[in-house]
């Protein structure tokens, strides 16, 4: 995939872009509100939010506005039945101090995975893609400069029906709203092993980013973290035994000089763009990447024996996350995260890329 330049008067998804979405800018800007050397992830938002109508045939009424409250029947469809999706982007500031969204497209794609899903219509590259980068432009000041800070990109869509009644909606909202972040994890975390609770079956919607797989787990989620975790490590529902994945994240785990990470054939898992992302920049460092079922029976006896070195996960909100503490039964995984040099490179080069202080030869970022 290779990067696109903007702005893109010599593209045809941002020219139909432009002609499509009106811009009305906020008469005055809160950026002065904003300590931008203490960000708390998901609490502060940008001036402007991109939204869109589906009638039932097309996407309209496309406008990017000031940010603000939404006024939404309490019959609306999604919140009776849940036909609700999103996706999570960040932007970075270049050397030069110029916004680029990391990998956008791929992010694109996966949303309209979950749409398909979820009985929702596709929503077009230029209001997705060509939307977003309008909205970046606009409130290109939100984007942070500091180390670990990004601009956090929600791109989500929501029935929009009147009716209760059990059925897909006919018309759908799609929205993007922005948030100046921090880090999501400022140490290292504490995992729980779930082995009661399950997250996802084959044949089900873990592999989509649908806002029903989050809300199942707030519970047990909830009890973990009374008992100190962060996160909880979902395993499969069958053997309760396979390894899924981390709260927010998916899962690597670093025995000897192999890397092991979950696949996504029984459809249980999101195909994380951090994760594809980190993925390659461990081909780039030499490491065999081992794509397949992760049973935590292994992880456990190769802690025994010493042969596990690292568990770390990856996301967009949660970047790349050492995993200190890994609770199984009766086990107590303790690692040494000082001793990380696989995850700590791949932070460094994935960081390097997404901030311009290295040549993006991928094609990932998206420059505005």
């Amino acid at each position: 995939m290779m990067a696109v330049d903007y702005p893109a008067a010599k593209s045809v998804i941002m020219e139909e872009a432009m002609k499509k979405i009106k811009v009305t800018r906020t008469p005055k800007s809160r950026l002065s509100e904003v300590d931008f050397n203490n960000l708390v992830f998901g609490k502060k938002y940008a001036d402007h939010m991109l939204v869109a109508d589906f009638d039932g045939k097309e996407w309209k009424n496309a406008e990017i506005l000031p940010f603000g409250h939404l006024s939404i029947s309490p019959s609306n469809a999604a919140w009776h039945y849940g036909q609700a999706i999103f996706e999570g982007i960040k932007a970075y500031q270049d050397q030069e101090g110029n916004p680029m969204i990391f990998r956008p497209y791929d992010n694109y794609a996966r949303f309209n995975i979950s749409a398909e899903r979820m009985g929702m219509p596709d929503v077009p590259e230029w209001l997705f893609i060509g939307g977003m980068a309008m909205l970046v432009d606009l409130d290109r000041g939100w984007v942070p400069g500091n180390p670990g800070c990004s601009l956090y990109l929600r791109p989500f869509m929501i029935a929009a029906d009147e009716f209760i009644g059990v059925r897909p909606s006919d018309t759908y909202k799609f929205m993007i709203i922005n948030s100046p972040s921090g880090p999501y994890f400022n140490k290292p975390i504490h995992l729980l092993v779930q082995d009661k609770y399950i997250r996802a079956f084959p044949g089900g919607v873990g592999y989509a980013k649908a806002a029903g797989n989050y809300g199942g787990t707030m519970y047990p989620t909830m009890q973990a973290r009374k008992k100190g975790y962060d996160q909880i490590l979902w395993v499969d529902g069958a053997e309760h035994k396979y390894l899924q994945e981390c709260g927010t994240m998916n899962v690597f785990v670093v025995i000897g000089s192999r890397v092991f990470t979950p696949d996504l054939t029984n459809g249980t898992i999101l195909a994380g763009v951090t994760r594809i992302s980190v993925m390659e920049i461990l081909g780039d460092m030499g490491l065999e990447v081992v794509e397949g079922p992760v049973s935590i029976d292994d992880v456990v006896k190769a802690w025994k024996d010493g042969s596990l070195r690292e568990v770390f996960g990856t996301g967009t909100a949660s970047s790349v996350a050492y995993v200190e503490q890994l609770d199984y039964k009766d086990h107590q995984i303790r690692l040494d995260t000082a001793k990380y040099d696989v995850s700590a490179e791949v932070i460094n080069r994935l960081d390097a890329i997404r901030t311009g202080k290295a040549e993006d030869d991928k094609g990932w970022n998206f420059k505005i």
